[in-house]
């Protein structure tokens, strides 16, 4: 949490220096302040106040006669206390749900289309990853007899993941018997994950035994993968910001949206903490984004199957401007999940 000992006036200087830093990537003195905005106050006084905000950490001076610029405590300060909640304009609401009822019912080109919205909409790089299952949920088992004592079964999961696999059986079965059975283990672990299935295997016999044990090793496998697919967007958008021209900037952009172990980490946390999260130069916990903000949020349909979306850009970010295009576009892929999947 950021100090909150600062009075209004310096509350009202360090935003609109946060404001028109953003706006002009260059240094803001007194004077603009003064001619910019009518504070009602001498530039005497902005230029004492400006000089307390500097020595509590919130801006700093670049160079010597120039004017002051924000920095990580400045912006954390920002984005806690003075930023306005803004909603996305409702016209660009509009034009951004056409696009999406426009594609088709395709959960691979809506998570490409994400990507590309969120880097255009917010003049950034994009991510967006594909949404998961929390856990497993059994849906509809199939058993189909393709020789006398050799079967396939199908197992289908909730989302639509569909796994088959060969069973051997001791004795022939006829494939009436096969379908009556599979209807039966419909009904019993519709709804259940992988803990759920593996407590009835106990009340089975045969079979029916050999298909419990074969779905609880299947979706215990997949609850283990962590990773799943991820969709980029808009390099080039973050690169033309003159905080990113120089090579430090560029490999920090590039390890932001490229090592996967970096955005497991990232996205990790969005999932688990829920809401917008915005993260500034690092928060001192990842020295490989000192020079990024990233504005990341989870959608999907909570305790069922979930994904991570962001915004990545330079710490002069306009953040009330991305995190409404942020927070959008996650009720906008949430609802859209919760239609794919019921």
């Amino acid at each position: 949490m950021v100090d909150t000992h600062l009075s209004e006036r310096q509350e009202t200087i360090l935003r609109l220096i946060v404001q028109e830093y953003v706006k002009s990537a260059t240094p803001v003195g007194s004077k603009t302040i003064i001619d910019e905005y009518n504070l009602g106050v001498s530039s005497a006084t902005v230029r004492n106040e400006m000089a307390i905000l500097e020595e509590k950490g919130y801006l700093m001076q670049p160079h010597v006669s120039a004017g002051r610029v924000p920095t990580e405590l400045g912006y954390r300060y920002f984005v806690q206390k003075l930023m306005e909640r803004a909603d996305l304009a409702a016209e660009e609401q509009r034009l951004i749900s056409h696009q999406f009822h426009q594609a088709r019912l395709e959960l691979d080109q809506w998570l490409r289309l994400s990507a590309a919205v969120l880097a255009h909409t917010s003049h950034n790089a994009a991510l967006v990853t594909a949404p998961k299952s929390v856990r497993c949920h059994l849906k509809h088992v199939e058993l189909i007899a393709i020789q006398e004592t050799v079967v396939l079964l199908i197992l289908v999961l909730q989302g639509g993941t569909l796994k088959q696999q060969i069973l051997a059986l001791d004795t022939p079965i006829i494939q009436d018997e096969l379908s009556l059975l599979a209807r039966k283990l419909t009904h019993l672990w519709t709804g259940l994950d992988a803990a759920g299935v593996a407590a009835t295997i106990a009340t089975l016999t045969d079979i029916a035994t050999k298909v419990g044990q074969i779905a609880v090793e299947t979706m215990y496998r997949i609850d283990a993968r962590r990773s799943s697919d991820i969709y980029r967007d808009g390099l080039l958008n973050i690169l033309n910001n003159p905080e990113f021209r120089e090579r430090d900037g560029i490999q920090q952009v590039i390890r932001a949206i490229e090592e996967r172990w970096l955005i497991d980490q990232l996205v990790g946390e969005a999932l688990e903490q829920g809401g917008v999260q915005i993260i500034i130069g690092g928060e001192g916990r990842w020295e490989e984004l000192s020079e990024v903000s990233i504005v990341l949020a989870r959608y999907g349909v909570d305790d069922k199957i979930v994904g991570a979306m962001g915004v990545l850009g330079p710490l002069r970010m306009p953040y009330g401007r991305t995190v409404s295009v942020v927070r959008y576009m996650s009720q906008l892929m949430s609802e859209l999940i919760s239609d794919l999947y019921g």
